[in-house]
């Protein structure tokens, strides 16, 4: 059964002139407002969000709530997840686009725990990330598990 993600993006403005606002405001059904601009490379607002760091936020965020619920599923006990991801944009032949995500986590576990088995459910958890399997990029895994 599908699943469907309703979202509004709103902009105004005009492009006749160059300096024409990139920004404008992504909506859902009972979420708060995004704003979001293009990278301020392209003329965007730097405080705002853009389509690389939201592609970047999506696939962290898929990764890791995937690699909670294979933890949780396993009985491996996680009690802090703080990813540290980066998208890469980059041109190859021409053609501009996302070409990596690097996700580098600190997964705290309480001591005792099975550094390999996290690491293990770390990396099968992208063989289950809805985003990992919609995107061509390559993402990049460097977890560091840490005992408290």
């Amino acid at each position: 059964m599908a699943h469907r993600y309703p979202l509004t993006l709103a902009w105004t403005g005009s492009t006749h002139d160059a300096s024409y606002t990139r920004n404008a405001t992504v909506t859902a059904p009972g979420k708060h407002p995004l704003a979001v601009s293009s990278a301020a490379e392209y003329a965007g607002e730097v405080t705002r969000w853009n389509p690389e760091d939201l592609l970047g936020s999506a696939l962290a965020t898929c990764h890791m709530l995937t690699f909670l619920a294979l933890c949780a599923k396993a009985k491996v006990e996680v009690v802090g997840y703080e990813d540290h991801a980066e998208s890469v944009l980059d041109t190859v032949d021409k053609v501009t686009r996302i070409t990596q995500v690097h996700l580098r986590p600190v997964i705290r576990v309480p001591r005792g725990t099975s550094m390999a088995k996290v690491v293990e459910l770390f990396e099968k958890a992208h063989k289950y990330c809805f985003v990992a399997n919609s995107v061509t990029c390559e993402a990049v895994m460097e977890p560091r598990v840490v005992e408290v």
